[in-house]
């Protein structure tokens, strides 16, 4: 079933890359279209280009200065329709091409011509027999440089381009093509809604897959091995759940453009939108690629830390310090690859939209040289949170005692370690400024209890009394698995002001020693009163002379 669960994952990102990439770099549209500055004396003049269209196709292309290049390409498509109109109205249409030479010395972006001699710029007229012809357009230099070849040469292959695009846009609209681009268009919109249908049914079992694995906790019950496959699923789970939303999206806006570029009437419409999606759907890929990266990691960090945890048998202490300690290490290494990840693809990003990233990363360089400067303390905290996690000092989960904050570590990172205390409050320290540190729950922990008890009491009965309540409490199968090994009555510590100080050690898991203590103390209070041994209060000696 995982297996299956792959496969249909790659499947539909591929299918998603696929869909982008063609609305991306769909043929009818020339996106990154070159700009010409050869042949311009005055380099302040900058030429682009643009295609001159008809019926959405881009037959050819031409050249001008961005000032003027609107104004052209408009008048061009002018006419292209008007003699497209009048080709397709008449039954048995003559079509006429025919190319005129004229002086080129009066085009805003053509060279003055040499003294002696004569430049000549071919013409295109064009015309349906019997109307006159109607002019359409000079070819300039800058057009025959698009095409690296002479303006003669360049007109007749533009007035060829012409005649073929002219021959379409008739055939395009007899009623033979337009039921074939009905009947495929009709199954394209069948098939996008079967395949809708599926995907919609498959994210609601994701959905609810998901819904599941958040609502499993991060407990200590939980098998380490299970604890791990379930943070790979639901990162899994989460990557196909937004691959699937947005290749449904993508297939949506794939289709409906796909039906709009099967009719003439129509395909300009697909050409407008694709290219104002041009930059849209380039970030997007990115962006995709990017999230997709990042939860597949996530699934790699898991599946390595799987691999470390099945390396040998897990008693209960190893399985709990293992788990806090993986938890803690992923999740910094999880943060560091997601911001090399962001990184990445907002360079890629801004690559992609044509902004040159070079200077930005010199720039970045430099800035990041004088930010170290600056921030020697931030490197300090980061150095130190890495050989804190390194060497397993203290983990998500445990409690400790730092700088005589006691609390529970609630998270971690590179920076800054940030404890509850007793009083719920949040305590923030940065990692740099850690230097003794008191872990109350590695590996194992103790309870360590001082009995106080009369001067006048029998030391031997109560400790013997001691002893049974001890044992007593590490055979009840409610304590077995807190109390690690029997415990230790040490005897008589001290003589105290409170009289004789009998000292216990009960080891146990880690964060069970209070637990212990506590019902040590309330099963010893029960004994002593029923074998009338008084716990003395506090003795004042000045005073009782």
């Amino acid at each position: 079933m995982k297996r299956k669960r792959f496969w249909i994952f790659l499947a539909s990102l591929g299918l998603l890359f696929f869909s982008l990439s063609a609305l991306a770099q769909e043929p009818l549209i020339d996106i990154n279209l070159p700009t010409l500055t050869q042949s311009v004396e005055d380099p302040a003049i900058q030429i682009e280009v643009a295609c001159a269209r008809l019926d959405g196709y881009c037959p050819f292309r031409v050249a001008a200065p961005r000032s003027d290049l609107l104004g052209r390409v408009s008048a061009i498509e002018t006419v292209l329709r008007q003699v497209r109109d009048r080709y397709i109205q008449v039954p048995d249409p003559d079509l006429q091409s025919e190319i005129r030479l004229q002086s080129e010395a009066t085009t805003p972006e053509a060279e003055p011509p040499a003294e002696g001699t004569s430049r000549r710029a071919p013409e295109i007229y064009l015309g349906v027999s019997p109307d006159p012809l109607v002019r359409l357009m000079s070819v300039t230099r800058l057009d025959a440089d698009l095409r690296g070849v002479d303006v003669e040469t360049a007109a007749e292959m533009i007035s060829q381009r012409i005649e073929e695009s002219l021959g379409r846009s008739r055939w395009e609209r007899r009623p033979v093509y337009v039921v074939q681009q009905l009947v495929l268009s009709s199954l394209v919109g069948l098939s996008w809604l079967i395949f809708n249908w599926v995907l919609i049914r498959w994210e609601k079992r994701l959905r609810r897959q998901k819904a599941e694995l958040a609502g499993s906790p991060f407990s200590l019950s939980l098998p380490f091995l299970t604890w791990l496959n379930q943070r790979q699923q639901w990162n899994f789970t989460e990557a196909q759940l937004r691959v699937f939303q947005l290749l449904q999206g993508a297939l949506g806006i794939g289709g409906a453009l796909f039906i709009l570029s099967r009719f003439p009437q129509t395909r300009i419409l697909q050409v407008r939108i694709v290219e104002s999606l041009e930059i849209p759907v380039k970030i997007g890929i990115v962006a995709l690629a990017t999230y997709v990266a990042i939860r597949l990691s996530y699934v790699l960090i898991g599946r390595l830390s799987s691999a470390i945890a099945s390396e040998g048998a897990l008693t209960p202490e190893v399985n709990r310090r293992l788990r806090l300690r993986i938890n803690t290490i992923s999740r910094v290494i999880r943060g560091m690859v997601t911001l090399a990840c962001i990184a990445i693809g907002s360079l890629v990003t801004l690559s992609a939209i044509g902004i040159n990233t070079v200077p930005l990363i010199a720039g970045a360089s430099v800035i990041g040289v004088a930010l170290s400067l600056a921030a020697q303390d931030l490197i300090k905290d980061t150095f130190n949170g890495f050989f804190i996690i390194l060497e397993d000092q203290y983990a998500v989960g445990d409690v400790v005692t730092i700088q005589g904050i006691r609390g529970l570590v609630e998270n971690m990172n590179l920076r800054i370690t940030q404890l509850r205390d007793d009083q719920g409050c949040l305590v923030s320290i940065p990692n740099s400024e850690i230097r003794l540190i008191a872990n109350h729950s590695s590996h194992w922990a103790r309870a360590d209890l001082s009995i106080p008890v009369g001067y006048d009491s029998n030391a031997d009965q109560v400790i013997n009394l001691i002893q049974t309540v001890a044992h007593a409490m590490s055979q009840d199968p409610q304590w077995q698995e807190a109390i690690l090994m029997p415990p230790e009555v040490l005897g008589i510590e001290e003589f105290d002001e409170r009289g004789l100080m009998i000292r216990v050690w009960i080891k146990t898991q880690p964060l069970k020693q209070w637990v212990v203590a506590r019902e040590f103390r309330r099963r010893l209070k029960g004994a002593l009163d029923q074998a009338d041994i008084d716990i003395p209060a506090h003795i004042d000696f000045k005073t009782s002379r």
